[in-house]
């Protein structure tokens, strides 16, 4: 790897001795592992909802940033600032969500004296622009799905290029993300309705009703190249992600390597990702995802995230690198560690994101308190919850990340998981713990042989394991015990209550037991 030597010695920056994290949950216990590691200090911040919450007694300090709300708390750049000079943190990890993408809060750290650990604020907006960030890859030779970014967003011109481009297409926010502001046409017929919905949405929640048309790619699958860059002008690949696996374009289960890729395909779109961080001049952790055709082996540049993805776990256990490490080292004005020629890409890792949601009425999400959550210690489990922690209704209601890596392949890394997940003890809010477990069993899944339509298709409406004839009596048996126990106790202690879906005081997690028997 030829290193570039592009900043001068006074400019490298000082050495991280106390970061703070601007986020919470699993990512914010995620990164304080490492700190730890590496002798670090950490300080956590929380809104009023999390003040329990296992990261802020993780953390060496805390500091209480405002309200549930996010936007006065975790998304408020005055208030972390405030949090940084009252701490004396000289950086800050943004995580991923909240502002971990947000120009403005690099711009303001940077203003401050504080190191961000992440890509640059111009980098940030060249590729949070989806229509510039399209037309700078094309630029640079990276393949791009044929469509329209224009700036004429008349309802004349849009309806000329949509012939151009023909259907099925996709109408997308510019600004968007996670499936907002991004609709199906399949047919003329549904052209108006699909461009005015996306429009509201788009300006809903992201202030810009900007939209831009691509050709919809049939039976694809959803690839992403793990990428790094460096002050010195290094930018390296660290394999593939395969994140088919999703619902309403939300992912599900990722997976390294991906089952669907040739050494051909991996190798070109590898460095397709690579030239697509060149051309932003790419520092730190970044990630370049692509839509993937298994018919032709075609590929096209979706978009670039610039910081740390979600399932980023799953690159650590086939490379058996640390990232945030990684990234710590950047913001440090360190090389990498590693180079291209160095890194191998071994054995196999799948990630499942267990979430309180309810599968059985459209993943709707569940909040309330978690009264038990216990796993054995055979695969890798990133959480930010526990026993007694509660999920809010403010925030994302991931409860964990379960992450399996084997070296013996995939067949044994689903093996794994199957086994993981059939030993979780888990009450609570609904979550989707029998729902992964209906993926992974799938013959579909199992083969590999799946695309983004995976869920639709096989899980348009889930309803739960099946039940033996004699599981289910036994189980209404012993509801209508737990039922009358619990409300007899109840009565007793002379209070009222309901049973929800959240676990209310008649739940049998919730109610005295004792001397209670099912036999």
């Amino acid at each position: 790897m030829t290193v570039v030597q592009c900043i001068e010695e006074e400019d490298v920056p000082d050495p991280i001795r106390r970061l703070l994290i601007a986020n919470r949950g699993e990512i914010a216990v995620r990164v304080i592992r490492t700190c730890r590691r590496l002798g670090i200090e950490t300080v956590a911040v929380f809104s009023e909802a999390d003040r329990a919450m296992p990261h802020v007694r993780l953390a060496d300090q805390s500091v209480c940033i405002g309200p549930a709300e996010p936007h006065l708390s975790y998304l408020n750049i005055d208030a972390l600032i405030d949090a940084c000079k009252q701490t004396g943190a000289g950086a800050v990890h943004p995580g991923y969500g909240f502002l971990s993408e947000n120009a403005k809060f690099a711009e303001s750290l940077l203003a401050a004296g504080i190191t961000f650990v992440g890509p640059r604020a111009e980098t940030m907006r060249a590729m949070g622009d989806k229509i510039a960030a399209r037309k700078l890859m094309e630029q640079h030779g990276v393949p791009v799905v044929p469509g329209y970014h224009g700036q004429d967003q008349s309802a004349t011109r849009l309806k000329q290029e949509v012939e151009r481009i023909g259907y099925p297409l996709l109408v997308k926010a510019a600004a968007g993300g996670g499936g907002r502001g991004m609709r199906l046409v399949e047919e003329h017929s549904e052209l108006e309705s699909a461009l005015d919905s996306a429009r509201r949405e788009a300006q809903s929640a992201f202030g810009d009703d900007t939209v831009f048309l691509e050709r919809f790619v049939r039976s694809p699958r959803h690839i992403e190249i793990q990428v790094f860059g460096d002050l010195h002008g290094n930018v390296v690949h660290l394999f593939e992600r395969d994140c088919s696996v999703q619902r309403r374009h939300q992912k599900v289960i990722e997976e390294s390597p991906s089952p669907a890729l040739s050494e051909d395909s991996r190798t070109a779109m590898a460095h397709a990702a690579v030239e697509a961080a060149r051309a932003v001049h790419y520092e730190g952790a970044g990630t370049v995802e692509f839509i993937y055709s298994a018919a032709d082996a075609s590929f096209y540049f979706l978009e670039m995230n610039t910081r740390l993805q979600v399932e980023h776990p799953v690159t650590e256990l086939v490379t058996g690198l640390d990232l945030v490490e990684e990234q710590i080292r950047v913001a440090e004005g360190k090389a990498l560690s590693f180079s291209q020629e160095s890194l191998r890409q071994t054995g196999h890792a799948i990630e499942v994101r267990l979430y309180a949601e309810d599968p059985t009425r459209e993943f709707l999400p569940a909040t309330g308190p978690l009264h038990c959550f216990e796993y054995p210690d055979t695969v890798r489990v990133d959480s930010g919850v526990e026993s007694g922690s509660v999920i809010s209704i403010f925030y994302d209601p991931m409860i964990a990340k379960v992450i399996a890596h084997s070296t013996e392949g995939r067949a044994a890394a689903i093996e794994s998981l199957r086994k993981f997940l059939g030993e979780v003890r888990l009450f609570g809010p609904a979550n989707n713990l029998e729902f992964l477990r209906a993926v992974l069993d799938h013959p579909e899944f199992q083969s590999g042989d799946y695309t983004t339509q995976f869920i639709p298709t096989h899980f348009p409406r889930f309803r739960g394991p099946r039940l033996a004839p004699g599981e289910v009596e036994l189980a209404r048996v012993s509801a209508g015990l737990l039922f009358f126990h619990g409300a007899r106790n109840v009565q007793q202690a002379g209070t009222r209550a309901s049973i929800s879906t959240h676990g209310g005081d008649l739940a049998p997690w919730g109610a005295d037991l004792e001397g209670f028997q099912i036999w």
